[in-house]
């Protein structure tokens, strides 16, 4: 008799990202040994590990990271199922924001509970949470700083997460709501981080059966206050927005705004490849070099004749080149910047985030810093 369907599942979400995750990894040795040589999964990478010998000292190593609630405990159990049958070693993290009384205990209950799945190293981090941003946003920065800083000391080939798609569909909703444009319509990405560090396995499973995966493997998961508190955005949006959506359009809202994701993913990064190649035809000089002042001239006409969607991408990346952090340069300073292309009369220059000056000077549009 084969596992419960959910544990199942879970288990073959994990295995198929393990898998890929020894591709990558063999294909990069391969290319550091043999740059010439074509990269290849080896046979001793590619096969299951004999049974009863788990992975070598030296096999790749793929963290969970893990809260204790039902997604990142689902997540544990099924690397640490996972991992040696494919000759990979797992570890898990776990992040103590210090946001509610009694965090460290809680840290320390989590690191336990990875330790009796077998995962190892384990460990708990400690993080100070700022305020920029918000609070949602300074947590999520100060988790991610620190599983870099894990992924980093530990070596790891990848940092598993457990989000599934309803927290994808909430993202797209949250993007909607902001009026960010189709990358912030995209959501949570399968791959991301520097050199793909981090994996989302789960974001084609609901919650419900990461939950259920949990009850039928008696884990104990941690239900995060946070979670149901309303003054927290995404709580509001999960408790009480698309509840509404259901209401009034019918079961499937969480399923339709997932695969938005991946459909507006799919046309943000055939857009963003356009703007690339578009920004080399119209860009005249390049930034100054690192520590010097930033300056981007690009060519107005050949800006003009590009794609509204294309050309404004062109100009986010021509500001951040001058040194607009990515994070303050929204949408309505792209479109002011736009105006000195498309609405051109004479007017002064702008003002981005960053100390970055836009200008537009005879048929160049100038963007310096300082």
């Amino acid at each position: 008799m084969g596992p419960h369907p959910a544990v199942a599942a879970i288990r073959l979400a994990v295995r198929r990202v393990l898998q890929e995750i020894l591709v990558a990894h063999s294909a990069a040795h391969s290319a550091a040994s043999s740059p010439s040589a074509r990269p290849s999964l080896s046979p001793a990478a590619s096969a299951p590990a004999p049974r009863g010998s788990g992975p070598r000292d030296d096999a790749p190593l793929v963290l969970a990271a893990c809260s204790g609630g039902a997604d990142s405990m689902a997540l544990a159990s099924a690397l640490a199922f996972e991992a040696p049958r494919v000759g990979l070693r797992a570890g898990g993290v776990t992040v103590d924001h210090g946001l509610q009384q009694g965090s460290d205990a809680r840290a320390a209950e989590v690191t336990d509970r990875m330790r009796a799945l077998g995962l190892a190293p384990v460990e708990a981090i400690a993080v100070a949470v700022g305020r920029s941003g918000g609070p949602e946003a300074a947590a999520r920065d100060a988790r991610y700083t620190a599983l870099d800083a894990a992924a980093e000391r530990h070596g790891a080939a990848a940092v598993l997460l457990g989000h599934t798609r309803d927290d994808q569909a909430e993202t797209v909703l949250l993007g909607l709501a902001r009026g960010s444009g189709t990358r912030s319509l995209s959501g949570m990405a399968w791959v991301s981080g520097t050199g793909g560090r981090y994996r989302r396995p789960f974001l084609q499973l609901d919650r419900h059966t990461v939950r259920e995966a949990c009850l039928a493997q008696s884990l104990p998961v941690w239900d995060d206050p946070h979670n149901v508190d309303p003054s927290y955005t995404r709580s509001r949006v999960r408790h009480e927005a698309l509840p509404i959506l259901e209401k009034a359009l019918g079961k499937g809202v969480v399923e339709a705004l997932a695969r938005t994701a991946q459909l507006s993913r799919d046309d943000a990064d055939a857009l963003d490849a356009w703007a690339a190649r578009a920004e080399a035809d119209v860009m005249t000089t390049a930034p100054a070099a690192a520590g010097g002042a930033q300056s981007v001239h690009l060519d107005t006409v050949g800006l003009h004749g590009l794609p509204t969607a294309v050309r404004r991408r062109v100009l986010r990346r021509a500001a951040i080149a001058a040194g607009a952090p990515a994070g303050s340069l929204f949408a309505r300073h792209i479109e002011e910047v736009d105006r000195l292309i498309t609405g051109w009369r004479g007017q002064r220059a702008i003002n981005l985030p960053g100390r970055v000056e836009v200008q537009r000077e005879g048929g160049r549009l100038v963007i310096r810093q300082g």
